[in-house]
């Protein structure tokens, strides 16, 4: 249903903090008390604009406590240089780990935000002489960075897409090595690992990210968990979304309520075997 009042959101999230993390999690906050299953991710797994995210009906379906640790356009970044999350990961009986993009996190290319991992703050000098006619200040967000990037030089653009695949592979087991115990893997998109649909040149999030990067990343878990939405299982679910009429377009980015209801029945199987 699409609330149509203007200005602050139509969903109450509920927005919390863990500890001395400074980044803002969906809400009602959890008590820690194991044991429970810990799920840290990007938009998605926030739940944005879904009544119910899918960690919301696999804590119904277990019977057992989630801890949502989805945070909005969070990367690799937000989660692997926060100690406090990787804490409660770590006394996690389980823990969900949505794969996020290769594009929102520092490299040696560009920085990003430390929490805000869609933000871009500023380009090395590498890449700044590798694009020695770009202006860099104006771009604000990864994604308008790299697709002029790539409009510029499709050959130039090549050595970016590889150092960030590089540098997404090692920053993941890095991670996963802090978090340790028992991790699963989740795909969650409207596309198979490799595949790009709609032929865009960045192709769609997980930005870059292919099944030779997961399976280099997959000695470190126990379980990948793969969910490719169905382009109508992405309408079917639109109209379930709640949002403003400002929030319209951000909401058709979603990939829906039907998708986190088939998230949360794939992970609870996985999820469920892994808690006994």
């Amino acid at each position: 249903m699409a609330y149509e009042r203007l200005g602050e959101s139509a969903l109450d999230y509920y927005p919390c903090r863990y500890g001395k993390s400074k980044l803002l999690f969906r809400g009602p906050r959890k008590r820690l008390e194991k044991p429970y299953v810990a799920i840290i991710g990007g938009t998605e797994t926030y739940g944005k604009f879904v009544e119910n995210p899918f960690p919301n009906v696999l804590e119904n379906s277990l019977g057992q406590p989630v801890v949502n640790l989805g945070c909005i356009n969070a990367g690799i970044d937000a989660f692997s240089n926060d100690d406090a999350i990787l804490g409660i990961c770590s006394d996690a009986a389980v823990t969900v780990v949505q794969i996020p993009g290769a594009q929102n996190m520092s490299n040696r290319y560009y920085s990003v935000h430390p929490r805000r991992n869609d933000r871009f703050l500023k380009a090395s000098r590498l890449l700044a002489t590798i694009y020695s006619d770009v202006d860099f200040t104006e771009f604000h967000f990864t994604r308008h960075l790299l697709t002029e990037l790539f409009e510029k030089s499709p050959e130039k653009f090549e050595l970016v897409r590889q150092e960030l695949k590089d540098a997404w592979v090692g920053r993941m087991i890095a991670m996963l090595n802090k978090i340790g115990g028992k991790i699963v893997l989740l795909w969650m998109a409207d596309h198979a690992p490799g595949e790009n649909p709609t032929n865009q040149p960045l192709g769609h999030d997980p930005m870059f990210v292919d099944r030779t990067m997961l399976e280099a990343i997959s000695v470190r878990t126990l379980d990948l968990v793969e969910v490719a939405v169905q382009p109508d299982e992405v309408a079917a679910g639109f109209d379930r979304m709640i949002y403003t009429a400002l929030e319209e377009p951000a909401a058709m980015e979603m990939l829906g309520p039907v998708a986190h209801e088939a998230v949360a029945k794939k992970l609870h199987d996985a999820v469920g075997r892994l808690l006994k």
